[in-house]
């Protein structure tokens, strides 16, 4: 697979500070509306990589998760950073927790003054603020310049959300690991979250100890022991461990230094083709709207691979599945085109690998709201790999449960896999029910209730219901796939469905995928999910 590894290519001033540097802005072609600089769609994805200035100018290179147990501070801390609140939703701000996958971009600027004081010198805006602006720190006249621009996926801690959390996970480069300073730790999630990202090989943790401003000194001490006591032996050993007040934006400073010499710049494929795992969609019309106006469904994730340019022909697996009287699956994969690229407000030519976006399309809005394509891909036609109910993976099991109080060892203790039980796959943002068909040492073969769009050596968690709840007891890769689709049940349609709606959709309609979306029923679930496509939303 080909691979685009970041070059220096400016010298001394790469090193500036201890920090890898993009290479200058100064010369760049500015766009006069909205002040970023421009892309050229034409570009040779060859000559791309995370820190090109027309990129990261508009979207985010690296994807940062918050994780950690409820009410410990995550969607705080990214508002601090970013200035967007992720709790955006009604039934996520009566409840103040956080429901659905949170989102939002920050930028982070280095004062180019060599005098300007570290952590002053670090700063962060919104995604769609200017790239170089002067110092704000009194007696300094260097000028603040984009060094990194990041996505944050906000999951949410609550126990029985964790398959949201997981499906969050396969799309982050690094987390921060918030927790609490009032209260003992690890707390369940705490542990959960930590061990589910490593599961995920996420080899990066900045650890972020919050609410200090509720403690004294003395308790803040004896916590930062506990912590430690608690991360030792795990992959975030050897994490900065920050004591922030994220409420009062005490020390985000600091913590936008440690995201730029603490996460390196990931290693991205620009050349191979384009793959995008879908972790939300939408329908961003309004209620009402005249016909003529509607606008194609939405989807949002992470490109894992390639570039998405404006007026792409893409398909979307395993797309419309159906179930026929005799019990066979069918999927028809959904073909459209790209209308428009949004990295929140921010439009884009082309998308690259990296921080989270919006991909307008022609599709029938009916059948991206709600989330409904979450755990779909997205990629150029006929270059996505195949669509699977049936896998065999190389397993491991926990030792004992995380998250859960249990009053004997025997109960927390992960029982072997059994043949015809159903556990819960996560398999990048799909979750899905899998029934075990075969056991046998470290390796079983799960036949899935939905068919997954997905390839061998692709990682996956597994979780067992435990007290009405999904729990984590393990994880796997993928080492074979059925290549008889049709064995249980799955029979694959791969002519596709091109899905426009007959509402006279134009095909050139660019629209802007954060604009105010209304709502088309009275649930609240679908209120939020409706209202998904708006940024600005309180």
């Amino acid at each position: 697979m080909a691979t685009n590894s970041y070059e220096p290519v400016i010298g001394e001033e790469l090193n500036y500070k201890g920090v890898l540097l993009p290479p200058p802005f100064k010369d760049a072609k500015i766009n006069s509306e909205d002040n970023l600089i421009e892309q050229d769609i034409n570009i040779d994805p060859k000559k791309l990589h995370p820190l090109t200035p027309e990129v990261i100018s508009r979207q985010a290179t690296i994807n940062i998760g918050t994780i950690g147990h409820v009410a410990h501070g995550k969607s705080t801390v990214v508002r601090a950073i970013s200035g967007v609140k992720t709790i955006r939703f009604k039934n996520e701000m009566v409840r103040n927790i956080t429901i659905k996958l949170g989102y939002a971009n920050a930028k982070i600027y280095l004062c180019k003054d060599p005098k300007c004081p570290r952590p002053e010198c670090y700063t962060s805006q919104g995604s769609s603020h200017v790239d170089r602006f002067p110092c704000e720190i009194e007696g300094f006249s260097g000028e603040y310049e984009l060094v990194r621009h990041v996505s944050f996926v906000d999951c949410p801690g609550h126990d029985i959300l964790m398959a949201t959390m997981l499906n969050g996970a396969a799309v982050m480069d690094a987390a921060l690991l918030l927790i609490a300073g009032n209260e003992p730790c690890p707390q369940p999630q705490t542990s959960e979250h930590l061990a589910a990202v490593e599961i995920m090989k996420l080899k990066h943790i900045i650890i972020l100890q919050n609410k200090i401003d509720l403690v004294k000194e003395s308790d803040a001490l004896n916590q930062y022991d506990e912590i430690k006591r608690f991360v030792k032996g795990t992959v975030a050993d050897s994490s900065p461990i920050i004591p922030i007040s994220a409420q009062l934006k005490y020390n985000i400073d600091v913590v936008c230094e440690h995201i730029v010499k603490q996460i390196p710049i990931p290693v991205r494929d620009f050349t191979s083709s384009p793959r995008l795992i879908v972790i939300r969609s939408f329908d961003v019309n309004k209620p009402g709207e005249a016909v003529e106006n509607l606008k194609g469904g939405v989807a949002g994730g992470s490109i894992l691979q390639g570039v998405l340019k404006v007026g792409d022909e893409i398909e979307v697996r395993p797309g419309i599945v159906t179930k026929e009287k005799d019990g066979t699956i069918k999927c028809r994969p959904i073909k459209s085109k790209i209308v428009s690229l949004f990295a929140e407000e921010n439009s884009l030519q082309y998308a690259v690998p990296g921080g989270l976006i919006g991909v307008g399309t022609k599709i029938d809005p009916t059948l991206t709201r709600a989330d409904r394509l979450v755990g779909q891909v997205l990629g150029e036609v006929g270059k996505l790999p195949e669509v699977y109910t049936e896998l065999e993976i190389s397993y491991f099991l926990l030792r004992r449960l995380l998250g859960v109080k249990t009053d004997s060892e025997k109960k927390g203790k992960i029982q072997k896999l059994q043949k015809n039980e159903v556990l819960m796959i996560n398999i990048g943002s799909t979750s899905t029910g899998g029934k075990i068909v075969a056991v046998k040492a470290d390796l079983t073969k799960i036949v899935l209730t939905q068919p997954v769009c997905t390839q061998v050596g692709e990682k996956l968690a597994l979780s067992r219901r435990v007290d009405n709840h999904w729990r984590l007891i393990g994880w796997g890769s993928i080492v074979r796939l059925s290549s008889e689709q049709t064995k249980h049940g799955l029979g694959l349609d791969m002519s596709g469905a091109s899905i426009v709606p007959e509402s006279g959709l134009r095909g050139d309609q660019q629209y802007d995928v954060t604009a105010e979306a209304g709502t088309t029923d009275n649930t609240e679930d679908d209120q939020g999910d409706d209202n998904a496509g708006d940024e600005d939303q309180e």
